[in-house]
């Protein structure tokens, strides 16, 4: 059995006799830290860790060192403006961009139309060469942003995928988890574009166990993520453990990267940004932290 934390986790797994593999995931001080970079009403709160737990899952389905996934949606005229999430070898972060006022005027429980309007979710897959870049776009609908990415397997990849994402406020913390499970004949490496309900109906089963999951169990700190897939799955079928992974918080700006990005600008296009001491001041929305560049390497 692999060890791993009760929190800030991913695990691995497969289901050989029903062809499928999976994900579940529970994020907890690092979903914490990400969010403790704003102050976030709760309902953006919320939101904003359903998407960075469903992009911890999704980025887990990537292998290759150095991997990075991008989930964000495209808006207007919602109450959100932006989402933007991403994973790179365990690293996650996480922005939401939103009208205080307009949410102020939302109801109790508003829907996913009214917080993100005519909305679009992008999911970038950035791979190592040869590999490159794969995005799908599907449109925001349904109940929820997990039901949105569920249908994005659905439409874009054509891959039967159950999601299910839970979060919970306990003891003043937030406690965020999420289960993926995938139908992919040939093992975990699977084919592409396959109708997998056509050709192998025990995917029935398996969406049907996995739906069953409660959210107590997805965010509970103290149950084991290996508890949850003997509960689901182990009944009728062989559960294997494959890998776990750690979560961390990891906004990737530092003054290096950000003199890098400015020595790309044309030197007219940094001058147009120095300020009345000689310096460029670059804000990260992610972290919320200010980097000042000082004026000696503007030059360079």
């Amino acid at each position: 059995m692999v060890e791993v934390a009760l929190t800030d986790s991913i695990l691995s797994f497969a289901i050989p006799g029903k062809n499928c593999r999976g994900r579940v995931v529970r994020l907890g001080p690092a979903l914490d830290d990400i969010l403790a970079a704003h102050n976030y009403p709760p309902l953006i709160r919320d939101i904003l860790a359903e998407a960075v737990c469903l992009t911890a899952m999704l980025g887990a389905l990537m292998k290759e060192d150095g991997s990075q996934l991008t989930l964000q949606a495209q808006t207007e005229a919602g109450v959100i403006s932006l989402l933007a999430c991403d994973y790179k070898d365990g690293a996650l972060r996480g922005y939401v961009q939103f009208d205080r006022e307009r949410l102020a005027a939302q109801p109790v429980e508003p829907s996913l139309m009214a917080l993100f309007g005519k909305g679009y979710l992008a999911i970038t897959f950035d791979l190592p060469e040869p590999r490159g870049r794969n995005q799908g776009i599907v449109p925001l609908e349904g109940s929820s942003l997990s039901e949105a990415v569920q249908n994005y397997f659905f439409q874009s990849e054509q891959i039967p995928t159950l999601i299910r994402v839970a979060v919970e406020e306990i003891q003043g913390n937030i406690s965020a988890g999420g289960l993926l499970v995938q139908h992919l004949p040939e093992g975990e490496e699977g084919r592409e574009r396959l109708h997998a309900k056509l050709d192998h109906p025990e995917w029935e089963h398996v969406a049907i166990m996995g739906g069953s999951i409660q959210p107590a169990e997805l965010t509970d700190r103290m149950l084991p993520l290996e508890d949850i897939l003997w509960r689901l799955f182990s009944e009728s079928d062989e559960v294997r453990v494959l890998s776990g992974k750690a979560c961390v918080k990891g906004c990737r700006c530092n003054e290096d990267h950000i003199r890098d990005v400015i020595a790309r600008f044309p030197k007219e296009d940094k001058e147009d940004m120095v300020d009345d001491l000689g310096n460029i001041a670059i804000d990260c929305a992610f972290c919320s932290r200010t980097f000042t560049i000082t004026g000696t390497s503007l030059n360079n």
